[in-house]
């Protein structure tokens, strides 16, 4: 892969990742539709750990005082005292779901995932997800009304992102904006959820890479597809947190529709 190939990879890998338009579906369709080199796995790590970056940096704050929080209620032995222990242990919580599912369906879900037609399909059932959080959007809570009904739910969700072309940020917006969240914090929450199932597929990133062997020539690339998605990750998470402030996932509905329409073309002319 060319550096020019990896810097798009990143950049596409960092705006997907937070954006709700679905990372899977677009690491799929777009060498698909565009001919382009299909990224390996190395490379898929590498922008991976990129994004990884970007949500760590971008709320460093607010996962250091809700460490401080979860310690210091261990401490106390009362771990559910502080709104900062609740929302560190409701983040584990919602996490559960898509890590069993992922673990015990990692085959099925490696094998539907090459398959463009697939992957536009569900781009569809995330533009009904975010047009009924939409519908449903009461804006009555923020965080600090998190409860773990609110989190278990909102980690279901989470795990039906597994199937490409469902996005995960979209999902958990949906559920967020079910359960009586405000956009901005739904898609806050969205964002802290994120961060173990970011952390876990980056852990086994490191293990891809290490099983790689020599890479010396693809370092250039590789460094480049990894600055380019922490870039545009943290740049899209700002974007994303600062538009649902004052405007809806209406341009978000209409972006992943196209896009499944524009795939399904394509892939009916080459037959």
């Amino acid at each position: 892969m060319s550096i020019l190939e990896a810097i798009i990879l990143g950049i596409l890998q960092g705006a997907t990742e937070f954006l709700p338009i679905s990372s899977s579906g677009h690491l799929v369709l777009i060498p698909y539709l565009f001919n382009l080199t299909e990224p390996g796995l190395t490379m898929i790590s590498i922008v991976h750990e990129g994004t990884l970056l970007a949500v760590l940096v971008y709320f460093r704050r607010d996962l250091w005082e809700i460490i401080k929080g979860v310690l210091e209620g261990l401490r106390r032995r009362q771990p559910l005292a502080t709104a900062e222990s609740r929302l560190g242990w409701f983040i584990v919580l919602g996490s559960i779901p898509a890590a069993v599912a992922g673990l015990l369906f990692a085959d099925f879900f490696e094998e539907v995932f090459g398959t463009p037609a697939i992957s536009a399909g569900f781009l569809l059932v995330t533009a009904v997800f975010l047009v009924t959080g939409e519908r449903l959007m009461t804006g009555q809570k923020n965080l600090t009304h998190l409860t773990w009904l609110d989190a278990l739910i909102v980690g279901f969700f989470q795990m039906l992102a597994l199937f490409p072309g469902i996005s995960r940020s979209g999902s958990t917006i949906t559920a967020g904006l079910m359960r009586g969240f405000d956009r901005a914090t739904a898609a806050r929450f969205s964002f802290l959820l994120g961060i173990p199932a970011i952390l876990g597929a980056g852990l086994l990133s490191v293990l891809d890479i290490l099983q790689a062997g020599n890479l010396g020539s693809e370092w250039p690339a590789m460094l480049a597809g990894f600055v380019a998605a922490a870039v545009s990750g943290y740049a899209c998470i700002y974007f994303l947190l600062a538009w649902l402030k004052q405007y809806s996932l209406t341009i978000f509905v209409v972006y992943v529709t196209l896009l499944s329409a524009i795939s399904f073309l394509v892939i009916a002319l080459r037959g």
